[in-house]
């Protein structure tokens, strides 16, 4: 997480004392569109009493997201997407099953005057993922996997870049806290930690 949030963290602390640039208002809100890769920390813990440690895969999506402005460069953002898909294997036993999850997110978040055309924010909120299609193969074919969905905490870290009086590009990446619970065939082997960094890009405009 860190080798990806703190460039951008330290742009917002440098970007804090420098002129107004794609400053939001009391009462504006804003659409942005793109892309994000979800991307599962390289630790997914194990099953099974520790005794199968899992391996789950990354995933590209579009993504949406609204942002209501409630004080001055303070608001409050949805974000949304299409849903992710990841294959979930066990080590040295390679890919025993799949998922589909919606992550959608709400964050508070604050927008410092940035320098010329750049304007870097932080944020913080709250996640609730949905696993949904539960799909099994290899080692578990035959069987029915379950993942129970999740709520934890997110944090949020961007930087945009003015283009037009409206419109901006952001550069953004996330930490997200996934934890969900495994069964198979209604017998629980364990808790899957996924905790995703989510980074991408997309075109936002205030309205």
């Amino acid at each position: 997480m860190n080798k990806i949030l703190f460039p951008l963290a330290l742009a917002t602390a440098l970007g804090a004392t420098a002129i107004p640039a794609f400053a939001q208002s009391r009462g504006d809100w804003t659409l942005g569109v793109g892309a994000h890769l979800v991307n599962p920390t390289s630790d997914n813990g194990a099953l099974a009493g520790g005794t199968l440690p899992l391996d789950i895969d990354s995933d590209v999506k579009p993504t949406i997201t609204f942002e209501y402005f409630l004080r001055d460069n303070l608001g409050l953002e949805v974000l949304a997407a299409l849903p992710f898909k990841h294959d979930i294997a066990i080590e040295g036993v390679g890919t025993v099953g799949s998922t589909k999850h919606l992550p959608p997110t709400v964050s508070l978040q604050y927008h410092f005057n940035g320098q010329g055309k750049v304007s870097p924010f932080l944020g913080a909120g709250i996640n609730y993922t949905a696993f949904f299609s539960e799909d099994t193969q290899g080692a578990l074919e035959g069987t029915r996997l379950k993942l129970d969905d999740s709520w934890g905490l997110a944090a949020h870290a961007g930087v945009d870049f003015k283009v037009g009086e409206r419109g901006a590009i952001r550069v953004d990446a996330r930490w997200i806290d996934i934890d969900t619970d495994v069964e198979v065939d209604g017998a629980g082997l364990g808790t899957a930690n996924i905790d995703p960094l989510v980074y991408g890009m997309a075109y936002v405009l205030k309205f």
